[in-house]
């Protein structure tokens, strides 16, 4: 086989690999630029590249070497053309709304988001002239009813968080596309390594860095991937002028985080299985949802667009708040914290956390109740989370 025919590198080798152009040193590791600035060999060149008549680095909000690599791999990990990294998650949220979306346009959005993502949609898009409409993630009907000649976007997140509710992506992708809108997926959950979004129709795909694709809960950063138009030139423009743009330091954390993903997700995935099966027998415990097991209402179509089930986890005590707390403050190993993602276990009450700043009819129409608890099922021994749980489950029993 000739080197011009050989097939493209595997996941993996791009995680490990993708983005990184080594300088004069000839170093193995992608360095990290922290610089403000670039300098130019003359005037001439300085005003070619703000001009964008020459490639080349500019001034870091917009162009820096590190957030590049990252850029690229992340890119070519997604299956897009372009990314951006942003400075948060909720940064590639909102610079995907201004970035592609004007006074009068509309969107149609999942009431299974995550709460901050709500909040930006109820409260202060409509002060820019953007409307939302929400609908339930799986009505799909309720999806084609909603959708009218302003909406320029669906917005849906897929699993969500906390209930693991998984929709149909290639279905909500060919009703985005029917109404001439976008399809935006936040892919949070799952990450490239167990679900690629834009392979199955969607048009831009939304991370919070921060969560699994860092692993170890050390840095915020956020990215949004897709093609060379809206990506690269649209929101990228909006990032450049408005700000919201990724640190180098970060960008290198996430970088690290992304050679060793596929391991880690497997690992997730296995874990939190184990878990969910172990929750679903105890007798404090109402409900699990996790869509890895047999009878979730989506186990089936998630087996079918993704590789693996993610590591959240979120199970119904008996006894409301009083309980769900007791359960949580009764744990000594699990972190209690409202992040996810993390190499440790981690565990929350989203109705008071995640899902807080949102009205109760709002957390009513996301399934998220005073008795549910999520936890973000780590790298540790299976046996010991389950074994911090059952402490835990016994507090709230009065056992």
């Amino acid at each position: 086989m000739t080197a011009d025919r050989e097939p493209p590198p595997g996941f993996e080798t791009r995680a490990a690999r993708a983005g990184h152009r080594r300088t004069g040193e000839m170093e193995n590791a992608e360095p990290i630029f922290p610089t403000s600035s670039f300098t130019f060999e003359s005037a001439a060149q300085a005003a070619a590249r703000f001009a964008g008549d020459e490639p080349g680095n500019i001034y870091s909000r917009f162009t820096n070497p590190t957030v590049r690599a990252f850029c690229e791999r992340l890119a070519a990990l997604e299956g897009g053309e372009a990314c951006v990294g942003t400075a948060s998650g909720m940064a590639a949220v909102l610079s995907t709304c201004l970035g592609l979306l004007r006074s009068g346009d509309h969107i149609v959005a999942s009431t299974a988001l995550f709460g901050t993502t709500l909040s930006l949609f109820e409260k202060f898009l409509p002060r820019y002239g953007i409307d939302v409409s929400w609908v339930p993630l799986t009505d799909y009907s309720a999806w084609e009813r909603a959708a009218g000649p302003r909406t320029r976007l669906f917005f849906a997140e897929t699993p969500s968080n906390p209930l693991n509710e998984t929709a149909d992506i290639r279905r909500l992708a060919s009703m985005a596309h029917d109404a001439g809108a976008l399809l935006a997926i936040d892919n949070c959950l799952c990450t490239p390594a167990l679900q690629q979004p834009l392979a199955l129709g969607a048009d831009l795909v939304i991370h919070s860095a921060t969560k699994y694709l860092d692993g170890q809960g050390r840095c915020i950063g956020g990215a949004v991937v897709g093609d060379g138009q809206r990506v690269g030139e649209e929101i990228h423009g909006f990032v450049r002028t408005a700000g919201p743009c990724m640190s180098p330091f970060n960008a290198w954390v996430f970088l690290k985080g992304l050679e060793t993903l596929s391991l880690r997700m497997r690992a997730h995935c296995e874990h939190a299985g184990a878990v969910a099966a172990w929750l679903q027998e105890h007798p404090a415990v109402s409900r699990v949802y996790y869509a890895g097991l047999p009878d979730h209402p989506h186990h089936r179509l998630a087996a079918e667009q993704q590789s693996g089930f993610g590591g959240v986890v979120s199970f119904e005590v008996h006894g409301g708040r009083e309980a769900a707390w007791r359960v949580i403050d009764a744990t000594r190993m699990l972190s209690i914290t409202a992040n996810l993602g993390d190499a440790k276990s981690t565990i929350t009450h989203p109705a008071t956390t995640t899902h807080g700043s949102i009205t109760q009819e709002q957390r009513d129409a996301a399934g998220v109740t005073e008795g549910l608890v999520r936890i973000s099922v780590g790298l540790e021994d299976p046996a010991d989370v389950v074994r911090d749980l059952e402490r835990g489950l016994s507090a709230s029993t009065g056992g």
